[in-house]
Order: structure tokens, then sequence, then C-alpha cells
């Protein structure tokens, strides 16, 4: 746009500008920048806003195409988001406990975190589990496990959601067993596993077999799942582990959206209709401290996605098109140091997920930086949900900050740069490609790097830390600590679970993995059965292992 006599509005904003000028502090002369390193504008207009007098024509209304306003017209008048709140710790009987107590304090749906040895795949009684059970999750290694987990938990009833990548298809297994037992069909199931492989190989590390083969199983379970649990979300493509690893906003957003993509194509390549399986998709964003800029990343992860289903990849299903997303606030922003101001840091971050659209939420407890939650430190972060909800008015008018310049402008700028970066994925060779060969993960360490050298030398403030730090750190919170006997509790009932189960049925099932990872079917109705005869996590992970191969990580 020029300004000149021949256009008001330039002439305007020019005149702005020389009292900005003119009015310029100390302060003023600095860089403001955003979270990712931005520039940031001390003004946005239509001058220098696409977004302009035109931003309805441009972003449709919410619940229309492309969804930049949101996937439901009426949001959160409808239905509130669901209070998912992150948990897991010990045994199975311990988190079992937790699980009633957040839904007796008005939890709406359930989220499982398991420990490390159940993330790798491995049993409690396994040599490279030991001091780790139960330490930062809970224990899973069977479908006994599974059942106590659930106890007085009616599965038909609630909606769950399982943080698990590698071994995910076999948790899912106890879970479609455990619903089983409680006489729930799999039909009537609701919830999510993550299983999202490419992002462990970006980012987190929790990893069963090479890259290629955790693809075919998680194309299994999006096949299996549209056909048996048709309410169940088969993938949750996770962009909240790449934010943690240090990336940017834009790029948790393309390489993000890059693997969805990827996992449409791998899916159509089986030969399933896009719409059989897209529908069942689902995204888990990070929201971090950036207050605008993470609204806008939910604004642009929503049109994009939309855009590329419909005109690239041919998607009618209207459903196909929605980003339906869960929201963590930013573990990595969370301090040690001052621990009572993450409480305050959540809030923020609750309140951009909701202005974003975000479906489902879970708050950080201001602890998670010292221990595992403890229960009043879950239950501020419970109440920092409510309070947001009945209290702030906030749900009541949907996408409150549609049309603001600010974050239109924003919402543009990150739209253009994951298509850049959709750009140089292509030109390496895909997301599979990109991965294998290290080049994603090295754009994620660039900006992790980037982000705390700006911390280091100051010029980005994390309060208690860099600033406003006390000489006396007086750590006086109270901390939750794992009793020490969770692994020998845990390798006691392995122990009674071997001797009691029927032990050709579990060398049948076994050999029914075995023969289907062999001959390339789907490995989820042996899964499901090998859980129901009590085959353990890590023997069936051992027969993947086995067929499979290790897992070789690439340099970077």
């Amino acid at each position: 746009m020029t300004t000149g006599s021949h256009d008001p509005l330039g002439a305007a904003r020019a005149a702005y500008d020389r009292k900005v000028q003119s009015s310029k502090t100390r302060d003023d002369v600095r860089e403001f920048t955003s979270l990712s390193g931005e520039p940031l504008e001390v003004l946005y207009d239509p001058t220098n806003s696409p977004a302009g007098s035109t931003y309805v024509d441009r972003l449709g209304y919410p619940g229309e195409y492309p969804y930049t306003r949101g996937v439901h017209p009426n949001l959160y008048r409808g239905k509130l988001w669901t209070m998912r709140q992150f948990a897991g710790f010990g045994t199975a009987k311990d988190t079992n406990a937790r699980y009633h107590f957040l839904l007796e304090h008005g939890q709406t749906g359930l989220s499982v975190a398991f420990d490390f040895p159940t993330l790798m795949g491995y049993d409690s009684d396994h040599a490279r589990s030991r001091g780790e059970v139960g330490r930062c999750g809970v224990a899973i290694s069977s479908l006994a496990d599974m059942e106590t987990l659930f106890a007085g938990i009616p599965l038909d009833k609630v909606s769950t959601s399982m943080t698990i990548n590698g071994p995910a298809a076999i948790l899912w297994a106890f879970y479609i067993a455990a619903a089983e037992k409680q006489g729930v069909p799999a039909t009537q199931l609701r919830g999510t596993i993550q299983n999202d492989i490419l992002k462990e190989f970006q980012a987190q590390h929790a990893w069963l077999v090479p890259l290629e083969h955790g693809l075919r199983i998680v194309v299994d379970t999006m096949e299996y799942g549209a056909k048996h649990v048709p309410q169940w979300n088969t993938v949750s493509i996770s962009g909240y582990h790449i934010r943690e690893a240090g990336s940017t906003a834009a790029q948790e957003l393309a390489f993000t959206l890059a693997n969805g993509f990827e996992y449409v194509e791998r899916g159509m390549a089986r030969g399933m209709d896009v719409d059989e399986f897209a529908p069942r998709l689902s995204f888990f964003w990070d929201v971090h401290l950036d207050f605008f800029e993470e609204i806008a990343k939910f604004r642009a992860a929503r049109r994009i996605w939309a855009k590329r289903l419909k005109e690239r990849y041919g998607a009618k299903d209207a459903r196909s098109l929605l980003v339906r997303c869960h929201a963590q606030t930013a573990g990595v922003s969370l301090t040690a140091q001052q621990p009572e101001n993450n409480i305050v840091r959540v809030a923020y971050q609750a309140m951009a997920a909701v202005l974003g659209g975000t479906q489902s939420l879970h708050t950080n407890s201001m602890d998670e930086t010292l221990a595992l939650p403890t229960e009043k430190a879950v239950k501020i972060a419970l109440r920092t949900q409510q309070v947001l909800a009945y209290e702030t008015e906030v749900p009541h008018v949907v996408d409150p900050l549609g049309g603001s310049y600010y974050v239109e402008a924003i919402t543009d700028k990150l739209e253009r740069e994951a298509e850049d970066y959709f750009s140089r994925i292509a030109e390496r060779g895909g997301t599979t490609k990109a991965t294998q060969d290290g080049w994603i993960q090295r754009e994620i360490h660039r900006s992790s790097t980037a982000y705390q050298k700006a911390v280091e030398d100051g010029r980005k403030t994390i309060v208690g830390i860099n600033r406003f730090v006390e000489d006396e750190e007086n750590i006086d919170i109270p901390v939750l600590k794992i009793d020490p006997e969770v692994d020998r509790v845990a390798s006691e009932n392995l122990a009674r679970l071997r001797k009691q189960r029927d032990g050709a049925r579990v060398r049948k099932a076994l050999d029914a993995v075995r023969g289907a990872a062999k001959d390339g079917s789907n490995l989820m109705p042996h899964f499901v059965e090998a859980a129901r005869s009590y085959a353990t996590l890590g023997e069936i992970a051992d027969v993947l292992r086995n067929e499979f191969g290790a897992v070789k990580e690439p340099a970077f």
C-alpha cells in the first residue's frame, strides 16, 4: 500500500509513525521480537496487515471452511473444552486412585502418563527398567495392569488419551481388551493414542522399531480403528514435543503438519480413502508464553490443514478438514526457581489455548520441574481451567480476537513460514527422508540453541532466572515421592501373572504377531489377541524388535 495524498489511510499511518519517532525512549531503540525471534512492528493496521477491513471475506466464519476462526460455529457456547489432566505414577493402583480424585474434582477426561520403561516397550521387571519403574508415569506391563488402572471407571462413559508412541498399538490393544472385560465393545470407546512415530524420531526419542516399520504400525492402527473402533483418534499428531525440544512456533506448526500429511499419504497408499481415516486424526499443540503468537498458531494450523486436505488429497467429508486438537501448557517454560510463578505462567498459556480454539486442554502443575505433581498442585492446575471456563466470560464469545490486525498478521506470517518449510522438506525427499537424515532435528536444535543464548545474554527475560532473582531460593513446597517398593511390587505382580496365565495361549498369540510382522498383514488384531492372552508388553515388543531390528539414530 502506498502512502500519499491519494491514500488517506497511508497518510494517517505516516503521521502516526512520525509521532512514534519523535517520542521514542531509550527502550524504543532496541529491537522487540516475538518468542520465536521475529521482529515486531510497533502497530498493526491495514497498512501492514493483509487482513485490512475485509477480514470476514478472507477468513470466513467459525465452523466454515477454511476454519481459521474455529472448527465449530458456536465453539464453547455449545460445549466447553475437555479438561484432561495428564496423570500417572507408581503402580496402576496408585494412578487409579489419582484418576478417581481428578474425576471427583471436575475433570472431564482422562489422560495417561506412562513411565519410561513402558514408553520404550519394556516390562517392569526388565533389567533396563530398574530404578525407572513408576518414576515419570504409571507402569503398565500387561492387560492385568490396564484392568487395575481403570478399575471402577466405566470406559463407555469417559474419553481417554494415552500419551505413548513406539508401543502405542500394544497399549491400545490392552485398553480394548480391558474394555471387553468390562463388557464395553470397541465401537463405544472414545479417546486417543498419540502414536506419532515421526515426532519421536524428530524430538522425543521413545521409539520401538526403525522408522519405516514404525510407520507401517501407525497405518495398521489407522486401518483397524476405521473398521473396529470408529470413535477413536488413532494418531494425535504432536507438535508438543517438537516445541519442548526447542523449536520455534513456526517450526512446530510446519513439522507437525508435515508429519500429518505423511500419515495421510501413507494411509492412502495402503488403499484407504482419505475420508475413511482422516476424521480420526487429531493434533496436540504446545502452548508457550508468546500469547498472541500461540493464538495465531492454532488459526494458521486449521487453515493450512483444511486447504491441503481438500485441494491436494481430495477430502470430501468436512470432518477430514478439521484440526481437532488437544493442547498442553509448555512444560519447558516452568522453572524450579520460585515455582509458584508457574501458576501464573500456566494461566496465561491456558487462556491463549482457549482463545486459539482448542477442544481439549491440560494445564501443567507448578511443581512439575521438581517431581511428579502432588494432589494439591494438580487441583490448582485443574481449578485454573475452571476459573477460565466459568468466571472470565472468555468462552461466551466465539473467536473474540478474529480480525485483530496483529493476530491476523501473525497468522499469515506463520502460514507463509510453514509453507516455506514444506517446500524445503519436499526438496529433501519428503518428511520421512528429512527425518532419517536428521535435517528436521538439526533445524530444531538450531532454534533451541539460539533461544538459550538469548536467555543467557539477557535478551530474553525469564522471571526468577535472569531477572528478579532471589538471593536465597527457598523452595518450600511439598514434593510427591514415589515409593521405592514400586519396582519390587511390579516385578512380583508380573511373576504371579506369568504363573497363572495360559502359557500355550500366550505362545500361540505371540507366534501370530510374528507371522503378521513377516507377511505384512495388519498387526492390530494380533496385538488384541495377545493382550487377551495376558502376553506382556515386553514379550510382544520383543517379537517386533527381533523381526524389525534395532533403531539407528541419525547423526545431527
